[in-house]
């Protein structure tokens, strides 16, 4: 057996002596902790420099509904202003199907790269998750929100044979008339369908739900008298008001109108935690880097605090809804909840 030399067994000696060892533990050490920082600083400026870049292509705005309707609408409003403020064209894609779940998951499996946004709506973000058994996507863990672009109230509308001017005549009207008086949506799990469910639950009264495929047929059965009541939107509420096709008898929003200030709202009337609203809003996939989700929101947030945009957006009855990021985060969690308790209490399930 060959033993090591005085000179091998000195340098062996040195390998192993713990305050040597000590030593090189702190400098490897050091060494990853540098290479973690310096891997942090390399993923934040790629970040800015992505963000400086952004957009060098065009983007896509997934509306997941049909092309005309309010999300569609204000989409396009937000794709003409990132478009002038930024130079690169944002393109709205309607994908509709499955009262807006198809196009809402397409968004949500999309690359987190800024270049998929996401026209969200309570249909398939607040209201879906809480009536269906399963779903493709998690609200709050799936998509950044953005900016919340408006939130809308309607009116309670009823067919002029009904002898009822108010709220509360219109309560007493239903509880003497059980199981006659039936109330038309554009759907199941639409806010025209919670809303009147929510009414029917804190007035403490039940009424038939007919729900049909879309606002104008059930609109038109109104107006034929085929149902007593439905939730319509202002701008057409007003008209047919004005024109006596229909009677309004109560605002579903937390303010007056300045479409019909002169309506009162259903919370002034017996019901003083009432409310029912449509919002529309921007999302991007979760994961999409910080800097250029602030990017669309500064845009958009600026040119929402015009006075023209103002005046836009509350002219259609519309309240414009420019808050920050993390405000809208907490308003989906609102809303969320809020559907969800909704559904539970009053059994609306698919």
């Amino acid at each position: 057996m060959n033993l090591p030399s005085l000179s091998q067994s000195r340098t062996i000696s040195k390998w192993f002596n713990p305050k040597h060892h000590q030593a090189r533990l702190s400098n490897y050490l050091g060494l990853l902790m540098a290479l973690g920082i310096m891997g942090i600083w390399h993923s934040a400026l790629a970040q800015s420099n992505q963000s400086l870049n952004y957009p060098n292509r065009p983007v896509k705005i997934i509306v997941p509904f049909t092309a005309g309707g309010p999300t569609d609408v204000q989409a396009r409003w937000a794709a003409e202003q990132l478009s002038n403020a930024l130079g690169q064209a944002f393109i709205v894609e309607n994908i509709a199907g499955a009262g807006g779940v198809t196009g809402t998951d397409k968004v949500a499996k999309s690359p987190a790269d800024g270049y998929t946004l996401l026209a969200g709506n309570p249909g398939p973000l607040t209201v879906a998750p809480g009536i269906k058994a399963q779903m493709p996507y998690q609200t709050m863990t799936d998509f950044v929100p953005i900016m919340l672009i408006a939130r809308t109230g309607s009116c309670l509308t009823v067919h002029p044979s009904i002898p009822a001017k108010n709220v509360k005549e219109f309560i007493a009207y239903v509880k003497a008339n059980p199981g006659k008086v039936n109330y038309g949506s554009p759907g199941v799990g639409t806010i025209g369908h919670l809303g009147m469910e929510r009414f029917n639950y804190q007035a403490g009264i039940t009424m038939n739900h007919i729900p049909y495929k879309g606002t104008s047929q059930y609109l038109n059965d109104l107006i034929a008298g085929h149902i007593q009541i439905a939730i319509t939107q202002l701008a057409g509420c007003s008209t047919y008001v004005k024109q006596g096709k229909l009677v309004a008898i109560g605002a579903t929003a937390e303010k007056r109108s300045t479409l019909m200030p002169e309506l009162p709202l259903v919370s002034e009337q017996g019901l003083p935690n009432y409310s029912s609203y449509n919002w529309n809003g921007i999302l991007a996939p979760k994961g999409t880097p910080s800097a250029i989700t602030q990017k669309i929101y500064e845009v958009l947030s600026q040119k929402m605090a015009l006075k023209e945009n103002q005046e836009l957006f509350t002219g259609q009855g519309h309240e414009p809804g420019n808050i920050t990021p993390e405000g809208f985060r907490n308003f989906l969690q609102q809303d969320l909840n809020r559907n969800t308790e909704l559904a539970k209490v009053t059994n609306i399930h698919e």
